[in-house]
């Protein structure tokens, strides 16, 4: 079992699991950031890498990447962020990221990289399985976790794969469409979680389900909880972030996880 799965694990099957962007609002207060979020019972930390074409982003993240774009961000700042963070917690910390940095850094350098400094593994949004032959291996290699995602369109087929070639959980995408604070979650997500549920159990396959797009509210992480084994939040740490600094984002990491501690039906 990975170290992201067995922190999964460890929250009973109720995980709250948090994306920042890399490097926003700066070095340092990223590294404040995912501290707030280890120190405020999240269970695992998502670390988006930021990229000039962010198709799966909504509009928060995109702006807070691309102001961090434009101020020279480089990957190895990333890096060096996960080492500190792993320095002083114990929270795993993933890198969530678009395929192309990781090509022309090279898939076994950065896996290897990623390892060194302590990092968990890589979300990949827009690799399937089929192209991520190298990844996996490399993965192996480095003891990381490979993430993909599922969808609300994928097929049965399409959820075995995905379920057979990840590592840590399966990123359970809640709604067709991009990331962003919502008022009410799909109740598209509920079904695919159960799909998951159902594929997982026929393949024997013990692979926790996190869902994420849109989760903003105590609230929604509860709800989501009550069909699925974690609960991915990311638009409203950034504007929190954004709109009040570390103090504005302690409070909404409070918020956020005391919806970890309600049991919904």
């Amino acid at each position: 079992m990975s170290r992201t799965q067995q922190a999964i694990a460890a929250s009973n099957g109720r995980a709250l699991i948090g994306y920042l962007p890399a490097g926003y609002p700066d070095q340092q207060g990223c590294v404040d950031a995912c501290i707030a979020l280890a120190e405020g019972g999240f269970t695992a930390i998502e670390l988006g890498l930021p990229y000039s074409d962010p198709s799966l982003d909504g509009p928060v993240i995109q702006a807070a990447t691309q102001g961090t774009l434009d101020r020279g961000f480089r990957i190895e700042e990333a890096f060096e962020t996960i080492a500190e963070v792993t320095r002083r917690t114990s929270i795993p910390v993933l890198v969530m990221t678009y395929w192309n940095p990781v090509l022309r850094w090279g898939v076994d350098r950065f896996a290897a990289r990623l390892a060194e400094v302590g990092g968990a593994g890589l979300i990949t949004p827009d690799l399937v399985p089929e192209n991520g032959t190298d990844w996996i291996a490399a993965a192996d290699h480095h003891d990381l976790d490979r993430i993909f995602l599922a969808a609300p369109s994928s097929s049965d087929a399409r959820l075995d794969v995905v379920l057979q070639a990840s590592r840590g959980f399966v990123y359970t995408v809640s709604t067709m469409g991009t990331t962003g604070a919502r008022g009410e979650m799909d109740s598209a997500a509920r079904t695919l979680a159960d799909r998951l549920e159902t594929r997982r159990t026929a393949l024997g396959i013990d692979l926790p389900r996190c869902v994420g797009l849109g989760i903003s509210t105590g609230a929604q992480v509860a709800d989501v909880l009550g069909y699925a084994e974690g609960a991915i939040t990311g638009s409203a740490l950034v504007a929190a972030l954004r709109d009040g600094g570390q103090e504005r984002l302690r409070e909404r990491v409070a918020d956020l996880a005391a919806g970890t501690l309600v049991q919904s039906h």
